[in-house]
Order: C-alpha cells, then sequence, then structure tokens
C-alpha cells in the first residue's frame, strides 16, 4: 500500500480505512474498488509495481495463468452475448479479426 500512497493512487486517509478493515479478502476488495474509482488510469499499473516489490510470487502466479484466464473470459463474454450472435454482428460491422 505504501507504494500506493507514495505515487498518490490512494491517500492517507484511504490507507488508515483500509487497515481498519479486520478481514483481508474485504480490504483487498475496498483496495480494487478505490482503484478503479481512481482517476488515474494508471492505477492498475501502480498496483502491479506494488505487487512486483512486495509479492512478486503474486505477480508471476497472475503471469502465468494470464492465457488461460484470458480464454475463459472471452468465452464468458460469448456466453453473455446471446451466444457469439452479437459479437458476430459486431465483427461484421466493424470488420474486426480475431
Amino acid at each position: 500500500m505504501e507504494h500506493l500512497l507514495s505515487n498518490q493512487i490512494i491517500s492517507e486517509d484511504d490507507c488508515s480505512r483500509l487497515r481498519q478493515v479486520p478481514v483481508s479478502t474485504d480490504r483487498c476488495g475496498k483496495l480494487l474498488a478505490l482503484l478503479y474509482d481512481s482517476p488515474d488510469p494508471q492505477a492498475f499499473i501502480y498496483l502491479r509495481l506494488a505487487l512486483l516489490d512486495e509479492y512478486p510470487w503474486i505477480v508471476d502466479e497472475i503471469d502465468r495463468q494470464v492465457p488461460s484466464l484470458t480464454d475463459h473470459l472471452q468465452q464468458l463474454q460469448l456466453n453473455r452475448l446471446s451466444d457469439g450472435k452479437l459479437l458476430l454482428y459486431e465483427h461484421n460491422v466493424l470488420n474486426i479479426d480475431f
């Protein structure tokens, strides 16, 4: 969190409120919500850099799983888009190559 604080991604007040959340999963969720609501478009890049400094094994694990996660997310999106029909329509209209 110090990395995010020093780069002014989160404030001292944010840090103080986060430290008061007793359950770590709740604290992580609140941190992610803060980053999502941040006006800084690079907030999640700073999070990645902070994780690299303090917990490099987490970044390694995420990087290792990115291809399978990406495939899974694309499949979820296809399922949400009326079995791919909307995506096919957008592909035809926008000439998107996959």
